[in-house]
């Protein structure tokens, strides 16, 4: 299990292929499903096409930090499940409905671009895979037969079977999608894939399931009133996306102050210029490379940022700011007293925790199974690793006296991930100085 959570392969230009294969055998089989819909039918997808690319105009970071498109998803949902008839009074098949959703998340990806906003192709092109599969479950797979879609006519006495059968496909729809995410973001990040996949989930699952059920009842209520379900059922969508909005912004807000606050100990000449700035980046790219979620990642960051704060009640700055060379006694006071003022603010108990044992050395948990918070190790390695760096940026003197204290100071778990980490940095400098 644990070789199967350390899989990093690189999906990202995959999802790509992955959505420009199904776009390319949609084109090939609806497009002249679609080019022939006439009346309501064309007036229907046509305003469902307009509310996905409006959708993927309108995107929002969620609470843990991931970029999602709601109203786009909840409106091709709503139009894979609903009934969209041709002409001759026959079920529009999928590969129209895939084709039709894929091009409106493509033009909502290239209006943002036009606009000036950055877009990240590989995410559009995993949502447009993963949501192609709900058209392919409900319209184009036969059972018995016939389509779910065909046989949503003879349940028509037994509507909560009909909103059943669209949650089900709906939320294996939805599992798909997320799945395709986390592969995205595991390549970008060079992440763990299951990991990035279970923590994809946990983040997203609240508001996956709000989407499946609005798509759900546009649907069902497409059958009642017609069109007007889809505004009818998108505006509390809406009205969610400015509320997680405003949070995001405090949420910035609270990050920006905490930037600040760490800056406390360059101002007042403890450590070095950036010195906490590095040790989070360091520390948040080896938080990733292990597969820690996103929530532990911002606790970590926050920790990182403010790992040095207990140094301004030193009476004598310590040389370069190095706590790496202060006595042990010294490291944990400095330690302490950070986390006691992050402590009064209230907030922040799980960064004083990861702080105040950020300096506790390894061998207390191989030898007396102390409960030391990994991000603590994490932490401990990346200050150790910015603290020894030579000023002309050579990292090898620095992993040569981490590497002393192998499996006494420091975890070998997270300096095989710094190794890598270096790796990574190396190889990409190697590729951009070429």
């Amino acid at each position: 299990m644990r070789a199967l959570r350390r899989v990093t392969v690189d999906l990202r230009w995959l999802l790509v292929l992955l959505a420009i294969f199904v776009v390319g055998e949609a084109s090939w089989a609806g497009r002249q499903e679609l080019m022939s819909l006439r009346g309501g039918a064309l007036v229907s997808v046509s305003l469902f096409c307009a509310a996905i690319t409006l959708g993927e105009t309108a995107r929002l970071r969620i609470l843990t930090g991931r970029e999602t498109a709601p109203m786009s998803t909840a409106a091709a949902l709503g139009l894979a499940l609903s009934t969209v008839r041709e002409p001759g009074g026959a079920d529009l098949g999928a590969a129209p409905i895939v084709l039709a959703v894929a091009v409106a998340m493509v033009v909502g990806g290239l209006v943002l671009r036009v606009s000036g906003s950055a877009v990240s192709w590989v995410d559009v092109s995993a949502r447009v895979a993963g949501v192609s599969l709900a058209p392919v479950l409900y319209r184009g797979v036969e059972f018995n037969g016939q389509t779910l879609v065909q046989w949503q006519g003879s349940w028509a006495g037994q509507r909560w079977l009909v909103g059943v059968v669209m949650l089900v496909v709906g939320g294996l729809t939805m599992v798909a999608q997320l799945v395709l995410q986390a592969a995205a973001h595991a390549g970008r990040d060079h992440a763990p894939l299951i990991p990035a996949v279970i923590d994809e989930v946990r983040s997203a699952l609240a508001l996956g399931t709000a989407l499946v059920t609005s798509g759900a009842l546009i649907a069902l209520a497409d059958v009642a009133i017609g069109i007007a379900a889809l505004p009818l059922f998108l505006f509390p969508l809406v009205l969610t996306s400015f509320a997680v909005q405003r949070n995001a912004s405090v949420r910035t807000t609270y990050r920006q102050t905490i930037g600040a606050l760490s800056s406390l100990t360059d101002r007042a000449g403890y450590t070095v210029s950036h010195h906490a700035q590095r040790v989070a980046d360091v520390s948040l790219a080896i938080g990733r490379d292990m597969g820690m979620g996103q929530r532990e990642l911002t606790d970590l960051e926050y920790a990182a940022l403010l790992h040095d704060l207990g140094q301004v009640a030193l009476r004598e700055p310590i040389p370069a700011g190095a706590t790496v060379m202060a006595a042990p006694a010294d490291q944990q006071r400095i330690a302490r007293d950070g986390a006691e003022i992050v402590r009064t603010t209230g907030v922040l108990d799980s960064v004083a925790t990861i702080m105040e044992a950020q300096t506790t050395p390894y061998r207390q948990v191989r030898e007396f199974g102390q409960d030391l918070p990994m991000s603590s190790r994490i932490i401990k390695v990346a200050n150790a690793y910015d603290d020894l760096c030579d000023p002309g940026g050579s990292d090898h003197r620095a992993m040569e006296r981490i590497h002393l204290g192998l499996g006494y100071e420091y975890d070998p778990r997270v300096v095989d991930s710094l190794t890598r980490v270096l790796e990574r940095r190396r190889g990409r400098s190697v590729a951009s100085s070429s």
